[in-house]
């Protein structure tokens, strides 16, 4: 559970008056943004390629959205239907409306938001609930509130935008029957969702607050700002503090950190912007900007881990990354952000995005230095973390990433210790993500779909340990978000990168320790993955190790008892009703291989937890309405097992040609892969066909200052830290 006496009173400290500019006389000047730099760029647009580009953009769709009329229907639909569409496309265009007044002076855009903002103000004080609304908080123009939040971010900038070109009269009909209004439904009108520490509240927080510079409305402002009783309980700020660790990770999660990244940055760009004093970027030591640097690590070939709910297809590629990319280079003028919207190929129309296309154009990018680094999780940093093990900065690298973090609240998934590889610019070993189709009418509105409970976030649709087919916490949330794994060791340096966790409570009395090892061998294009999983239960039970990956499967070295007339299901419950079974092993000492291929790479994954049976197959059982995409999967299962060891090694090889009709290296280049126990440390033992082997040491104590010894192909040898590796010549 979130600490809420953390970080109170540095929200407190925050607090401060109103500046003089913001209790002005209303005579409808922007507040918003500078209105000054904003006309200047009308001179400077056409220089830039990224910002002219994003002009022409934005006028053409303007411009055919003002072609169409004003559209403002009577809601009812849900996401992805017509109305819900339409009122989304209404703010897009009531924002890049008041852009474009700004920049180009051209009085029809002012007129076009005004007319549009008239209709919206007849229209939005006879809403109610809206009728399509499920189990979300109901919002009035959209199915859930949160879509209303959105649709303020972007109106009141609209309107911020033309408000001064606007009769008083017309002000005060747009003031009063839409921005305050809205602003009301969404905060003490929806107390629940607005004083919640979550992304919903931080979107409410950001439109509320914004509104309440637009309209000089200080009351707003300090609701936004510090929760409805304005006691710094809720709020803004209280989001910074809670939402984020220390190192800018996000509780929920790299999905929705890059979703609710937006309401954070435009709502600080406000704030600096009326209340400098506030130094509202360096708040937390400069979480804000922490926050967009660690959104950009958290990508691999600039899209995002799809961890918990989260859609795979999410990239750098986003309206709310084309802001924080612009508002962050602002504010620090990294060289390598510009690399960032370099491969973003967008900006936004402020003075901040023509910032970065001048000095993109200039030639000033530097490449973004994506790196090995473990990213600790909760406001203090203390409820684990997410590992990242990197074996270079391209788009190409190997990247593991080992899942060490809290729950993540409701979009949290129950996989502690969960891991996924990239490798060739392709994910490997996968994660579901959220059994959900965005936006689209015909799969229950664009809402997250039955499948996302009952496969999505259950353990075995993940790559960690399940016991007694059972999830995590036996899928509680509240009881999940009360424990947290333990990030005992991580080294990201060398040719030799690991990261090592242990999770006790997600079952009762069982717990279990990690060692995910990145093990560089000179001659292979990409490192081998060492995994040892260790479990102490106590007592008998059914231990499974899911890994779900993807390609298509080439090879095992073990005999298959294949299921060809009938395709049975794994089990009941808990996700296991949705996997078929294809095939059953069990493999040997030696030839507990399993081999796919994924774009034009081998890889074998090969197992040397003894007594184990291998279960293949692919998710998708019980789908009648087809929400499930099919993917493969393999299991270790130990039966009557009290403790346990699954030793695996993944290893990428070989290169197949589809062009050229060649193969080369399809063949494991491992012979045998052993695992033994001498006192207090796990000894595995890589050896290649070429006789050469790798023997790496994994000591119980991970204190990296503490010395162990262990006897390696009969000498003593002895090293510091949790981990240690011996390449071994191959025996003449």
């Amino acid at each position: 559970m979130i600490a809420r006496s953390f970080f109170l009173g540095a929200a407190l400290l925050a607090l401060t008056p109103l500046t003089a500019h913001a209790a002005a006389p209303d005579d409808g000047h922007p507040v918003l943004m500078d209105a000054g730099k904003l006309s200047a760029l009308a001179t400077q647009a056409e220089r830039y390629p990224l910002f002219a580009g994003d002009l022409a953009r934005t006028r053409k769709e303007v411009d055919a959205a003002m072609g169409k009329g004003i559209d403002v229907p009577v809601p009812r639909d849900p996401g992805g239907g017509a109305s819900h569409e339409q009122h989304k496309r209404n703010y897009q265009a009531l924002y890049g409306a008041g852009l474009l007044y700004r920049i180009t002076g051209e009085r029809r855009y002012a007129d076009y938001a005004r007319d549009m903002l008239l209709a919206y103000a007849k229209l939005y004080p006879t809403l109610g609930a809206h009728p399509a609304a499920s189990n979300q908080a109901a919002g009035r123009l959209f199915w859930q509130s949160l879509n209303d939040s959105v649709w303020l971010v972007y109106g009141i900038q609209g309107y911020d935008a033309v408000r001064e070109a606007l009769t008083p009269q017309d002000r005060k009909t747009i003031d009063d029957n839409v921005f305050r209004k809205m602003a009301q439904f969404l905060s003490t009108g929806s107390p629940k969702v607005f004083d919640r520490i979550h992304n919903h509240a931080t979107w409410a927080n950001a439109g509320v607050g914004m509104t309440g510079y637009v309209l000089r409305d200080q009351d707003l402002v300090d609701k936004a700002l510090l929760g409805l009783d304005k006691s710094g309980k809720a709020g803004f700020l209280r989001q910074l503090d809670l939402l984020f660790s220390p190192d800018g990770y996000y509780a929920e999660g790299p999905y929705y950190q890059r979703y609710a990244l937006q309401p954070f940055v435009i709502f600080a760009d406000a704030i600096e912007a009326n209340e400098p004093q506030r130094r509202i970027f360096a708040y937390r030591d400069g979480i804000v900007l922490k926050a967009i640097r660690t959104t950009i690590q958290l990508t691999y070939d600039g899209y995002f881990f799809p961890l918990n709910d989260a859609m795979p297809d999410k990239s750098l590629r986003t309206e709310e990354l084309y802001q924080a990319v612009a508002t962050g280079y602002a504010m620090t003028h990294d060289p390598a952000l510009l690399s960032i919207a370099q491969w973003q190929g967008r900006t936004v129309l402020t003075p901040q995005g023509l910032e970065v296309a001048r000095d993109l154009a200039g030639g000033k990018a530097k490449r973004f230095p994506f790196a090995s680094m473990l990213l600790r999780d909760g406001p203090g940093g203390d409820r684990g973390g997410l590992a990242i093990l990197r074996t270079g900065p391209g788009d190409k690298d190997q990247v593991l990433v080992a899942k060490n973090t809290a729950q993540g609240m409701g979009h949290g998934h129950f996989d502690k210790l969960n891991w996924l590889l990239y490798d060739n610019g392709e994910a490997i070993v996968t994660d579901y993500g959220a059994a959900r189709f965005l936006n689209i009418e015909a799969k229950d509105g664009g809402r997250y779909l039955p499948e996302n409970e009952s496969w999505a976030k259950q353990t075995v649709a993940h790559n960690t340990l399940v016991v007694n087919e059972a999830s995590h916490f036996d899928g509680n949330e509240k009881l999940a978000d009360t424990l947290a794994p333990r990030q005992l060791y991580f080294s990201g340096d060398g040719p030799t990168r690991a990261s090592i966790a242990e999770m006790t409570g997600a079952y009762p009395g069982v717990t279990f320790r990690r060692a995910l090892v990145q093990v560089e061998v000179e001659g292979l294009k990409s490192p081998m993955v060492l995994d040892l999983l260790k479990v102490k239960g106590g007592k008998p039970a059914r231990y499974d190790l899911p890994l779900h990956f993807a390609g298509h499967l080439i090879d095992t070295g073990f005999p298959l008892q294949s299921n060809v007339a009938t395709r049975p299901v794994l089990g009941k419950a808990n996700g296991y009703q949705h996997l078929w079974v294809d095939a059953t092993g069990k493999p040997g000492a030696d030839d507990g291989v399993v081999t796919w291929i994924e774009d034009g790479r081998f890889y074998s994954y090969r197992v040397a937890t003894p007594g184990v049976t291998m279960i293949l197959g692919e998710s998708g059982a019980n789908d009648p309405r087809f929400n499930l995409r099919r993917e493969p999967f393999v299991i270790q299962r130990l039966d009557g097992a009290r403790d346990a060891a699954f030793v695996s090694l993944l290893e990428p090889h070989g290169r197949y040609d589809a062009a050229a009709e060649t193969t080369t290296g399809s063949a494991s280049a491992v012979k045998s892969l052993v695992h033994e126990r001498q006192a207090d440390t796990d000894l595995v033992t890589i050896t290649l066909r070429d006789g050469r082997r790798i023997v790496l040491a994994l000591a119980d104590d991970t204190d990296p200052a503490r010395s162990h010894s262990a006897k390696i192909a009969g000498k003593a040898q002895g090293w510091k830290g949790p981990v240690s590796r011996f390449d071994l010549e191959a025996v003449k």
